[in-house]
């Protein structure tokens, strides 16, 4: 039978899926069952390389059975660093078909970060892609001795590195065991159980060191169990793989993707995303609302600076496409000249950004933040569908909205199997077979947010009448004004990140009258606004910053966009701050979380003089 044949003849097997499972085996059937020829692939060079299922398959029974002879047993902690490429879903399948136990990391994550997860988790073996991603880490491992084997994906990377050897080398001593004993690796994923650990996720630590979240084969499969009976996928859709794979989003959705039979292509950095969006050309992809941002800003920014009839037709079609959507999502009439205007506007601009996407998109889903109504309702009158959706690391992937039922502003519904609750103080709780079983080495901690089967998740939110659930903000996140009222600074943020001129903000205020923003502007746009209006823009960021003429050109949108706000939620103040928070100066987490507290510290002198 031929792949294509075979893909279509295929459709996911809810009885299958009922039956005991562990990752490996789950993955591995279903990609021989759909002998894919293209089941991944990355671009090398100029060129994309397809890995069938055959080599794919040959590949991760190799790698495994070349763990188990370097000595790596059932339960023992294997830590996995890579930028996404097809040998991290290779590999992370090996480990856990040798029973072990994968421990990924961020590229991203700093050296002491890197040192404290191997050393807490006590891995036992380091898998690493190599290149800059070596150079970085090295330090954060050398002086580990628990580090019994270091194995490097890029051959010319391992050589003169201690305890070191190539992962082709891992593979050829694995491919020589399976040709010595052709049953060696079903007796090896046999040992592998159901309700036995499959990973150990370091939490992305906004405040304290980062606490190891453990996940069972069980957790994993419930949930993709619950996905795909929710969301439309086929193994006709193609993916574009974006997110990094150590993310519990990314990795989960490949692990569904592995599934149902759906072609994952690779990008190891967010640069390559609007190359490979066009060259791709995908049907279904995850994404965080920074990236969506950032595609936003820029289509805008090019829409606007194409001058003349050309400017005044995008600003048109910009307001056009957001009214008809938000008509078309709230069930009210869209006039019939709304109607012509919005065939119009798609026709002449909303085809082109379809286009630059590749064309034939299906849907997005997005997780990890709020996403703004506005930015929503702007690709939604695009014909661009965005799905909100919610998890954490400690319950993998919870909710979201589905194409046919898709509630702006709203983080969807739970899927199949998951129950979410309100508690009396409107934290959101999460109960099911995808919970955690518990954090690493810390009991207390786990009973802290464990209470009778259900996860305590820190975030505050409502359902509405049709169980739609929204997420208001973090419960830590929520600061009080000195008259009492609570500020929800992740909603305000979502707002003001609809100028044009804001790139990265957050909203403080905690005791005082009104709430302020530390701003990082877009810089470009805010040059160019200024120049045109005769200002001198020939200093650095910092001196600009500082300038009356800035601040009041920020401070005069932000007044706009928070107009319709209660008069306590308006942001009265704001600051400009010259460089873009980093994962590298510590402000940001490994998953782009903004950390308020060290943002906030560093920032204390440019605020003491607001109230």
């Amino acid at each position: 039978m031929s792949s294509s044949a075979a893909a279509a003849s295929v459709s996911p097997d809810q009885e299958n899926l009922n039956r005991p499972q562990t990752l490996p085996g789950l993955c591995l059937d279903a990609v021989a069952r759909h002998n894919k020829p293209d089941t991944v692939s990355e671009k090398r060079g100029r060129e994309w390389v397809h890995i069938s299922a055959g080599e794919f398959i040959r590949r991760v029974r190799h790698i495994a059975l070349g763990l188990a002879d370097a000595g790596i047993r059932p339960q023992d902690r294997v830590a996995l660093i890579s930028e996404n490429r097809p040998e991290w879903s290779i590999v992370d399948l090996a480990i856990l078909s040798a029973g072990a136990v994968t421990v990924p990391l961020y590229t991203t994550q700093s050296v002491d970060q890197i040192e404290f997860i191997l050393r807490d988790s006590g891995a036992r073996a380091l898998m690493i892609s190599g290149g800059r991603v070596l150079k970085h880490a090295r330090k954060g491992f050398a002086n580990l001795d628990q580090l019994e084997t270091i194995v490097v994906f890029d051959a010319q990377s391992a050589q003169g590195l201690e305890r070191a050897t190539t992962l082709e080398n891992v593979e050829t001593r694995g491919a020589a065991i399976e040709r010595e004993n052709a049953d060696a690796f079903e007796k090896l994923i046999g040992q592998v159980r159901a309700d036995g650990l499959a990973t150990i996720i370091y939490t992305s630590g906004t405040t304290g060191e980062p606490k190891g979240v453990m996940l069972t084969h069980d957790n994993f499969i419930s949930n993709v169990q619950s996905i795909i009976v929710g969301l439309p996928i086929s193994p006709a859709d193609v993916s574009l793989s974006v997110l990094p794979l150590s993310h519990i989003f990314e990795r989960t959705v490949f692990y569904v993707f592995c599934y149902v039979g759906v072609s994952v292509n690779y990008a190891a950095s967010f640069d390559q995303v609007g190359e490979f969006l066009r060259e791709v050309r995908p049907t279904i992809m995850t994404a965080v609302p920074r990236l969506f941002e950032k595609v936003y800003h820029r289509i805008v920014k090019k829409g606007m600076s194409a001058g003349g009839v050309k400017t005044k037709i995008f600003a048109r079609s910009l307001t056009i496409g957001q009214q008809y959507a938000e008509l078309k999502h709230k069930g009210k009439r869209v006039p019939l000249l709304l109607q012509a205007r919005h065939a119009v506007a798609d026709a002449l601009v909303f085809s082109k950004w379809r286009e630059g996407i590749g064309g034939r998109l299906r849907y997005f889903v997005s997780g990890g933040a709020p996403l703004s109504p506005a930015l929503s309702y702007s690709f939604l009158g695009a014909g661009i569908n965005i799905l909100q959706g919610y998890g954490m690391t400690e319950t993998c992937i919870v909710c979201a909205n589905r194409p046919g039922d898709n509630c702006v502003g709203s983080i969807g519904k739970p899927f199949a199997g998951i129950d979410v609750a309100i508690a009396p103080d409107g934290e959101m709780l999460v109960r099911g077979p995808n919970v955690m079983r518990g954090y690493y080495g810390h009991p207390n901690a786990t009973e802290a947010v464990m209470n009778d089967g259900w996860f305590a998740t820190g975030d505050v939110g409502y359902k509405d009448d049709e169980g739609h659930i929204f997420i208001t903000d973090r419960k830590k996140d929520l600061f009080k004004l000195s008259n009492g009222k609570y500020i929800a600074p992740q909603q305000l943020e979502s707002l003001l990140k609809q100028s044009e001129y804001v790139n990265q903000v957050i909203v403080i205020g905690s005791s005082r009258k009104y709430p302020a923003a530390l701003i990082v502007p877009d810089w470009e746009d805010l040059k160019s606004v200024l120049r045109a209006a005769g200002e001198d823009v020939s200093g650095t960021h910092a001196e600009i910053s500082q300038t009356p003429a800035a601040i009041k050109l920020v401070q005069k949108d932000v007044t706009t966009i928070t107009a319709h706000l209660v008069d306590y939620e308006r942001v009265r103040r704001i600051a400009l701050l010259p460089e873009e928070f980093s994962i590298e100066k510590g402000e940001m987490t490994p998953t782009l979380k903004v950390k308020r507290a060290v943002i906030g510290e560093r920032n204390r002198g440019l605020r003491a003089g607001w109230w």
